[in-house]
């Protein structure tokens, strides 16, 4: 297994960045299955490696796994154009794929690649696989923060609202009809007999806070005609949680090492 570590300049975002990439070389060739997998808020492109075991399951998956920094963005474009923050959105949605293949033996089959986060991450995985619907086959949600539009703005705007995040997503009423809404997005799939949705892996803990909201934003996509996974279990918002149902992803995704061997990408 490869464990690379970059800084490169985004033109998205108008700024060096940081990202890890993990291949799996030792027991498998390209090109590479390849998840795109999103940290929580307050957190970098470090987190996943520190404190889940996703090293040791990418190299058996055979997946190519991208962990980039994002931020506290949300993995949203921001709300003043031609601003110096960057579009983040854009960002994981199209930059960073491009950029990826290019660098390294990825598959370039909307079938083969994924994306995926906990918490911040999970709300970036879920409105970025719904707006770049196109480019993501698969998308897995743990423990997402989804309560933006899905919880009273009075709870969203005090108890919701841990360092100021809010304020990414503007006036909350102004934007519930605007692609910072996942539902938003996924009527605008619906819409659209030429756009089709990814699949969707959607976990969160029994004790979790934002289980209603996974829940909700669950039976829409369902409603809606996606293809869902939804699994609970005994948990809180933390790593014990997201290390345990990471691994089921894998296992979702459908990469295995025995499937992986024999498969012509």
């Amino acid at each position: 297994m490869a464990l690379i570590q970059l800084d490169f300049r985004s033109e998205t975002l108008k700024r060096s960045v940081s990202m890890n990439v993990i291949l799996p070389i030792e027991k498998f060739q390209g090109p590479y299955p390849s998840l795109y997998l999103l940290h929580g808020l307050t957190d970098n492109c470090n987190a996943w490696l520190s404190y889940s075991r996703i090293r040791l399951w990418a190299e058996e998956s055979g997946l190519a796994v991208i962990m980039p920094s994002g931020e506290n963005s949300f993995y949203m474009d921001i709300l003043v154009k031609d601003g110096c923050l960057g579009d983040f959105g854009e960002y994981i949605g199209r930059e960073l794929v491009e950029l990826t293949r290019e660098m390294f033996p990825l598959s370039r089959r909307r079938e083969d690649t994924f994306l995926a986060g906990l918490s911040m991450g999970g709300f970036g995985a879920c409105r970025n696989a719904l707006k770049y619907c196109d480019t993501f086959g698969k998308a897995a949600i743990l423990s997402g923060a989804l309560h933006f539009y899905e919880y009273p703005v009075s709870w969203v705007e005090t108890e919701g609202n841990i360092i100021g995040e809010v304020r990414n997503f503007g006036n909350l009423e102004e934007t519930r009809n605007t692609d910072r809404n996942p539902r938003y997005l996924i009527e605008a799939i619906k819409a659209d007999p030429d756009r089709q949705f990814p699949a969707f892996y959607v976990a969160c803990g029994l004790q979790d806070v934002l289980l209603e909201a996974n829940r909700s934003i669950a039976n829409a996509l369902t409603e809606a005609g996606a293809d869902v996974t939804y699994e609970e279990g005994e948990g809180i918002h933390d790593w014990y949680f997201w290390d345990t149902y990471i691994a089921r992803v894998l296992k979702w995704l459908n990469y295995s090492a025995a499937s992986r061997a024999g498969k012509q990408i």
